[in-house]
């Protein structure tokens, strides 16, 4: 049985592109629902290495996409 696309990368030890990635796709004012299966981790996940590493994400009631 596949492993669904949104959590391949669940429990695996988090690599320096994939901190590169969050910080580039959180500078892009995506939701992490959207990093989230970009970077297949789970959604927690997401915003548990965002808080570690000192990452704003978008908030849920913001417009994404740099809209206002």
């Amino acid at each position: 049985m596949a492993v669904p696309q949104s959590i391949r990368n669940a429990g695996e030890p988090w690599t320096t592109e994939e901190l590169g990635r969050l910080k580039k796709l959180a500078a892009e004012n995506l939701p992490p629902t959207v990093i989230s299966l970009r970077l297949g981790r789970p959604e927690v996940a997401i915003e548990v290495k965002a808080s570690e590493a000192g990452i704003t994400l978008c908030p849920d009631y913001r417009p994404p996409y740099g809209t206002s």
